[in-house]
């Protein structure tokens, strides 16, 4: 094979992402709009509820939990290596070259999938605002969830900095808005159910079997997910080996508050009729407006929603724009994808053929099922590729840090053991809910996995330099490179 692991350090091309340009509280919000918090809870808490019922809560206590894991997991592989490809970089330095493709293939088809899901919510909600029945005419919400997600990537494409402090104002008002609805549901007259503890509790699950925690697990997966998008900023963040692992926890912590919070209220102010009604699968969060605020006024909710969507889409944007850029860099993916914007620095080719793809996807989605179909599936699909990128990462901080995980308590449970438990937990959920999958699910979560075997099998007999085994002497220094690193925090 051709070239060496120099060449995969990112300073070694001519197309360079802008350095240094964002602070701990740009990614901490970034962390936050990645999870889009009331973009999940108006898209998923449906299905949550079809899956475990009162149990949602619990479902996403125990996930959150070892999701943390994963959080620390990406803190420590940050800190040593800041890249912008995140876990397609990491997982290959600690773990093999193919795993760590696989890594970066699950981020991309992953965010492609969810540019499909993510429109349906912006258009339902958009359309929601004039007409109930609107809203759920899947043409309708197909045409405005098109020109909504183009008006996305326009934003994307002006550059970083502006994305960022556009992000700013819209999470902060979108928080508000879900703090002030989340305190006019928890202390509404009128609960249809009373607030209960056995709500948090594990043995909720028993009338589900372990196939109902499994299901509510996978689905709370996807309730997290998007808070590593701050991973994939490492090469535009300033002192990125600090801010951006922090700023991930920052944002799982806050949306993880919010996400209990909202399943509790959901609980206590919809009925079951109402959490399970189809026609309410892309829009649940209008529905509670109305019950905590009837009129005008809970349709307030709605504008949360939106800003939780152009959150949500343009840090999905970026997170695989990053990705395509570091594997068309590093020759694993087309090298025009490495190339970037000569003025704004933005991955240009990279967030063409993405714009491309996802608009495509997601007019030939109306073609598939119902509204309520399509995202249940395509939920548990992206559960299924987040799992296994989010797993690896776990096992990979254990693997490049083992030199350093009995130095002190906290390196043990940080560094080792937490991370260690959020991967096995990963694990688990990917291998117990396979077999309660429908076909289509599976085709979509593992068939598209199955796809990247065959750029990555192109590239690699091409000579790309990242399929290298690294050599002895290349991991020993990599080693004492990290050991000389924890010294210096």
């Amino acid at each position: 094979m051709t070239g060496t692991a120099e060449d995969l350090k990112p300073g070694s091309e001519k197309d360079q992402l802008r350095h240094g340009v964002l602070n701990l509280f740009d990614s901490a919000i970034m962390g936050v709009a990645g999870s889009a918090p009331a973009y999940s809870i108006a898209a998923t808490t449906t299905a949550l509820f079809g899956a475990v019922l009162y149990g949602g809560a619990a479902a996403l206590l125990y996930c959150g939990f070892f999701m943390f894991g994963i959080v620390f997991a990406f803190n420590y592989l940050s800190k040593n290596d800041q890249h912008a490809g995140a876990a397609y970089s990491w997982v290959r330095r600690a773990l093999h070259p193919i795993l760590g493709y696989l890594s970066g293939w699950a981020v991309v088809v992953s965010a492609l999938i969810f540019m499909v899901i993510a429109t349906f919510p912006a258009g339902s909600s958009v359309l929601s605002l004039f007409s109930t029945s609107a809203a759920s005419n899947k043409d309708l919400i197909t045409i405005f969830g098109t020109v909504f997600f183009l008006l996305m990537v326009g934003a994307v494409a002006s550059g970083v900095t502006v994305t960022v402090k556009v992000q700013i104002i819209m999470s902060c008002v979108e928080v508000f808005l879900l703090l002030l609805f989340a305190a006019l549901a928890i202390f509404h007259a009128h609960h249809v159910t009373n607030f209960s503890w056995h709500w948090f509790s594990f043995s909720i699950f028993h009338a589900h079997g372990s196939s109902g925690f499994v299901a509510g697990a996978l689905l709370a997966t996807f309730y997290f997910w998007g808070w590593d998008v701050t991973a994939n900023l490492n090469e535009e963040t300033k002192d990125a080996h600090k801010t951006s692992g922090m700023g991930g926890f920052l944002g799982a912590l806050i949306v993880f508050l919010l996400f209990e919070v909202f399943t509790v209220s959901a609980n206590m102010v919809l009925t079951s009729a109402q959490m399970t009604n189809p026609n309410n699968a892309a829009d649940i969060l209008q529905v509670l407006g109305q019950a905590v605020w009837h009129g005008t006024g809970g349709k307030l909710i709605v504008a949360a929603v939106l800003l939780s969507t152009v959150a949500t889409l343009e840090t999905t944007l970026i997170q695989v724009t990053r990705t395509l850029f570091t594997m068309g860099r590093d020759r694993t993916l087309p090298a025009a994808l490495g190339r970037t914007h000569p003025v704004r620095q933005t991955p240009l080719v990279a967030t063409l053929a993405v714009t491309v793809l996802s608009v495509l996807l997601f007019i030939g989605s109306q073609y598939v099922g119902s509204i309520a179909t399509i995202m249940t599936d395509g939920f548990n699909a992206i559960g299924l590729q987040i799992c296994i990128y989010y797993g690896l990462a776990g096992v990979s901080v254990v693997i490049l840090y083992r030199r350093q995980l009995f130095k002190s308590v906290s390196n043990f449970i940080f560094m080792g053991l937490w991370p260690l438990l959020g991967a096995f937990f990963m694990a688990y959920i990917f291998i117990k809910v396979i077999p309660g999958l429908n076909g289509t699910t599976l085709a979509v979560g593992l068939g598209a996995m199955a796809l990247g075997f065959i750029p990555m099998a192109y590239y690699w007999f091409k000579g790309s330099p990242y399929f290298e085994i690294p050599s002895k002497l290349d991991r020993e220094a990599q080693l004492a490179e990290i050991a000389q690193m924890e010294q210096n925090l």
